[in-house]
């Protein structure tokens, strides 16, 4: 079965969905089955795929509200070797949907098992929230969270708020919900700010933050216009580099042999 990671934080414009596109992006470059599941009612990972999300038929709203064959809502781009569950502004009305459903914080879960063994990884953007849709994905991730950070002073502030949260799914529903790694975004080195907030981060989640650090990119930030990951739009920059190295990080810590996937021919484009 495939390793499923939620990407969460409460706070908007951290990164998170760049994040989710851009490792999944990465993952399938070094022959990895990705899956993105869109679990936001903004859509953005949908938009930022090329995809109009008013133009969507089914994926994550009637995965959670009927419970249904997942697989036929996935998406597939062979360009990018990579499949998503897309979002509609409809699965707003899910939250309110599913508040009489028996099991409502496990939907997603059992609708992703039926799919998981078919990707190595399945990577669950959540929407800036926590409510009913992010305890989905948290209840769902089994493999652990992916907390974005922006090297921000503010962005501390919901820190506390956000593990209170993942205690509190680990001791009513989950408890082997785990923290996989925090990443530091939009890191400015310019500033002394970004510097702090790191080592803040460091002490509040001791051994638990990635060593790599998203610098803040103006192509990070233009990819999602032309509907393309940053590994397709922009591969030389600093934001694409970053994200290459965060993948290596990943796939090794996840016990994955990245020297002989970039040894191989296949894997020259992850590599470079």
């Amino acid at each position: 079965m495939g390793r499923i990671y939620t990407f969460v934080n409460q706070k908007g414009g951290v990164g998170k969905t760049t994040t989710a596109i851009s490792l999944g992006a990465y993952l399938a470059l070094y022959g990895q089955r990705v899956l993105l599941i869109d679990l936001d009612p903004q859509a953005n990972a949908t938009s930022c795929l090329g995809i109009d999300r008013h133009n969507v038929r089914g994926g994550t709203y009637e995965s959670l509200v009927d419970a249904g064959h997942i697989e036929q809502y996935i998406l597939h781009n062979a360009r990018y070797k990579l499949s998503l569950l897309p979002s509609s502004p409809s699965l707003a009305g899910a939250e309110i949907e599913l508040v009489p459903e028996i099991a409502r914080e496990s939907r997603l879960n059992v609708a992703v098992r039926k799919v998981s063994e078919h990707y190595d990884y399945l990577l669950i953007d959540c929407p800036p929230s926590l409510g009913l849709l992010t305890l989905n994905g948290l209840v769902a991730g089994r493999n652990g969270v992916i907390i974005p950070v922006q090297c921000e002073y503010l962005a501390l502030e919901g820190l506390g708020q956000l593990t209170r949260t993942l205690n509190r799914v680990r001791s009513a529903l989950f408890p082997e919900l785990a923290i996989r790694g925090v990443l530091m975004t939009m890191f400015d080195g310019r500033t002394n700010l970004s510097s702090d907030v790191v080592r803040e981060v460091q002490r509040f989640f001791p051994n638990q933050v990635f060593k790599t650090i998203i610098p803040r990119s103006i192509r990070l930030a233009e990819a999602p216009s032309y509907g393309q990951p940053i590994s397709v739009y922009a591969p030389a920059s600093f934001g694409a580099l970053a994200y290459a190295a965060l993948t290596r990080e990943i796939l090794e810590g996840d016990g994955v042999d990245v020297a002989a996937i970039e040894s191989h021919p296949a894997g020259a484009q992850a590599r470079e």
